[in-house]
């Protein structure tokens, strides 16, 4: 589904981003990439986003490199990935339902799609409750529930959530990390990036960990560590 083939970013100050970095991940996994701020993770979400290209190697999606597609095939493509940003990015002046609403109008879904979906994802995130709540009303676990939903409702076959907990305390941050594996558990491949031993452990699922820029570790024992 994903694969990164011999991958390696070097920025124009001979800064080393990612190097030489080759792993897939299949339909429907749930994997977590872990290290320390500047082993290069956020680079390889940009990288697979098209947001940068890579120095040398390719990064595919399904059988496409994702750097080779036209304007319409990129539009095509970003709409089959859902983004969880870990300062919630919801607009202030929106009601948790416009928000979500907003993201379906800008995919050209239709009114009543909007109207039947809306309600389904904000079950789904138990917050059916704060439809109407502008994001100021809502905690911080509440707000990033509502990010997750607006990733989610357009369908998405991928959910990357980057760094999604790491403005929250324990309780939130166990609350969304349950919804992600729900999310997983229906069918979506979830791809999480943490720094939170905590969650890794209690995931139980693959692990990609980096450091400077190299991947130095991939496995399935769902440990921080091996």
């Amino acid at each position: 589904m994903i694969f990164f083939d011999r991958v390696s970013k070097v920025y124009p100050d001979e800064s080393v981003a990612l190097e030489n970095v080759t792993f897939s991940i299949e339909p429907k996994e749930f994997v977590s990439i872990v290290g320390p701020s500047g082993a290069g993770k956020t680079t390889l979400l940009k990288l697979f986003l098209a947001e940068e290209k890579p120095s040398t190697g390719a990064v595919f999606y399904e059988e496409s490199d994702v750097h080779a597609l036209g304007k319409k095939e990129m539009n095509e493509f970003r709409r089959k990935v859902g983004m969880v940003f870990q300062d919630f990015r919801l607009l202030p002046n929106k009601t948790v339902y416009e928000n979500i609403a907003f993201t379906m109008e800008a995919a050209g879904r239709s009114d009543e799609e909007i109207e039947q979906d809306v309600p389904h994802v904000l079950d789904l995130v138990d917050l059916s409750n704060k439809v109407w709540n502008f994001p100021r009303e809502l905690s911080g676990g509440e707000a990033q529930r509502v990010a997750i939903a607006r990733a989610l409702v357009n369908e998405p076959d991928v959910i990357i959530a980057d760094e999604p907990t790491g403005n929250l305390d324990p309780v939130n941050t166990y609350d969304v990390v349950q919804i992600l594996k729900k999310i997983n558990d229906l069918g979506t491949t979830v791809i999480l990036t943490t720094h939170n031993k905590g969650i890794i452990d209690s995931l139980g699922k693959r692990v990609i960990a980096m450091e400077r820029g190299r991947v130095i570790r991939d496995d399935r024992s769902g440990k921080y560590f091996a």
